[in-house]
């Protein structure tokens, strides 16, 4: 009978609603040379709110956003949920079929489109029965290429008064989000308000997030929400970065211009940041602490963003646990390491989110855990308020996800005495060559210390011996001249000879829209018309 004075439901909606009221002209947004505070931010999202309902939009209802960091995709992921619709963010590296199947299945029926990518929207624009309605997002130019209307102007159609956040139950669909779809077609991530909201609180605790704060859109805000940090950031009332574009050279003048203090990453931005010319002697005036995730970062790339000033913090999930899902914690006494000591501790995936609580490594086959040895490796798995509800309409792959009650990664690893894990491969990228398991992020890592290289991908390769063995593709830095006899032999003095590739490919390497590197292409190439043997 009390429930009026003792419950209230989860949603970083209300993030908005307290950061507008304690810091109403506190820099909200940044993007260019234009500016909001925090009232305008809050008139926006309730501009847009407000416009969606008055053409229909309703509890349920699916609204995509088709653009790059910019603040109409930070309104979106307030105004949206705001009145109980769902946000699809979409990829916006994607092709049009891709487009099209995630719009079609998703049941999206009002698409904003940036006008830089319009051009994907209108081949398959009539194939997509549910789409009521697009608008065209002018951030780019002036021009409407779509048959709609401009963001401005659409906003504004609707009330800056705030209105009634329709939110009933904290489980309810907030956003879908869709997987690569490297295996087959993209699959849909149902997000929930209870979630975000955890998971958007957990960014604020284990990366330090405060109101003085002010946090670099370097990771698109279509994958994974932006790994919750549009609520996060929105939650301690700091300041968003827009940035539309990832260019080094935009980075690290944004690092002083804008007093850039958070960021977070994918470890090839970071080595792209590294290697321009502009990082040569950069010695940052103020603490930056840098989340990175998507891959284990080498020791190499750690250590020299820490000589620029930068702080690390390694962070580790999928998209199904809502981006980030643990956390390296440090230790003070760690200070104390050698540099590569420590270096090698910060590439670990550590411990879950203070907020997510439930992780281990198990036999994926009868879900005893591993011995906690730091050897012996097994499945990540998870569970708890910072996993996903399932996959949109595909029950048959949400139950196989969740067999055992436990969300399963695919993701093999090692813990360590102190409860830390260690990534060591996907399933599908462990390599076994003759009986022996070799770890491609291992081998990676030593080929990352390597001063010539700045890319690195290892694979599976046939080979009549021994089964497979590991190859590597290798991207020089500019002016680099290593040989193939030169990276074997260096990786054969740092590792069991076994594990060193017994191949080198030098290339560009593949790569995902979040920059992730594509091996399974690389594998493809190598395993094409033959099966794969395990010994």
């Amino acid at each position: 009978m009390y429930q009026s004075v003792n419950y209230e439901v989860l949603t970083p909606v209300n993030f908005l609603r307290r950061s507008v009221e304690v810091y109403p002209e506190k820099l909200a947004i940044v993007n260019g040379k234009e500016r909001f505070t925090y009232r305008e931010f809050n008139r926006r999202v309730n501009r847009l709110a407000n416009a969606l309902e008055n053409i229909g939009v309703r509890s349920g209802d699916k609204v995509a956003f088709i653009c790059p960091n910019i603040p109409p995709m930070l309104e979106a992921h307030f105004a949206v949920p705001m009145i109980g619709a769902v946000l699809v963010s979409v990829n916006i590296r994607l092709s049009s079929d891709e487009v099209k199947y995630i719009l079609n299945h998703s049941e999206t029926t009002v698409c904003f489109v940036d006008n830089e990518f319009a051009g994907l929207m209108k081949p398959i624009i009539d194939d997509i029965p549910k789409l009521e309605k697009v608008i065209n997002i002018c951030d780019f130019s002036d021009e409407c290429p779509l048959d709609g209307p401009d963001y401005e102007s659409f906003l504004e159609t609707g009330s800056p008064e705030d209105r009634p956040i329709l939110v009933k139950d904290e489980r309810d669909v907030i956003s879908i989000n869709y997987t690569s779809g490297t295996t087959g077609k993209p699959k849909g991530v149902m997000y929930h308000h209870r979630g975000a909201y955890l998971n958007g609180l957990g960014d604020c605790l284990e990366l330090g997030l405060t109101s003085d704060s002010t946090y670099l859109w370097t990771l698109p805000m279509f994958h994974c929400n932006g790994w919750c940090f549009p609520w996060a950031v929105t939650a301690v009332a700091a300041t968003h970065v827009c940035l539309r574009k990832v260019d080094p050279e935009q980075i690290i003048t944004l690092f002083e211009e804008e007093g850039v203090t958070h960021m977070c990453a994918a470890p090839i931005i970071l080595i792209g940041i590294l290697n321009h010319p502009a990082s040569s002697d950069l010695k940052l005036k103020h603490p930056l602490e840098i989340a990175v995730g998507g891959a284990p970062p080498s020791p190499t790339v750690i250590a020299q963003l820490e000589a620029m000033g930068a702080r690390i913090t390694h962070v580790y999930g999928l998209t199904e646990v809502y981006g980030p899902y643990s956390v390296c914690a440090w230790h003070q006494e760690w200070d104390e390491l050698p540099d590569t000591e420590r270096s090698a501790i910060r590439a670990r995936q550590g411990v879950a989110y203070t907020v997510s609580q439930f992780m281990d490594v198990v036999d994926p086959q009868t879900m005893v855990q591993v011995p906690r040895d730091g050897k012996t490796i097994g499945e990540v798995v998870m569970r708890g308020n910072i996993v996903m509800l399932g996959y949109y309409n595909d029950p048959e792959a949400t139950e196989k996800a969740f067999a055992g009650g436990w969300f399963h990664s695919g993701d093999l690893a090692v813990i360590h005495p102190d409860n830390y894990i260690q990534i060591m491969d996907r399933q599908k990228d462990i390599i076994i060559s003759g009986g022996e398991n070799i770890s491609t992020v291992e081998v990676e890592n030593v080929l990352y210390s390597h001063p010539d290289i700045l890319e690195s991908a290892v694979v599976a390769t046939p080979d009549d011996k021994w089964g497979e063995v590991p190859k590597a593709f290798v991207k020089l830095k500019e002016k680099a001249s290593a040989t193939e006899e030169e990276i074997i032999a260096f990786c054969k003095d740092k590792m069991a000879r076994f594990k060193a590739p017994k191949y080198v490919e030098f290339r560009d390497l593949p790569k995902t829209s979040t920059g992730k590197i594509q091996k399974y292409i690389l594998r493809q190439g190598e395993w094409k018309g033959r099966e794969k043997r395990v010994n």
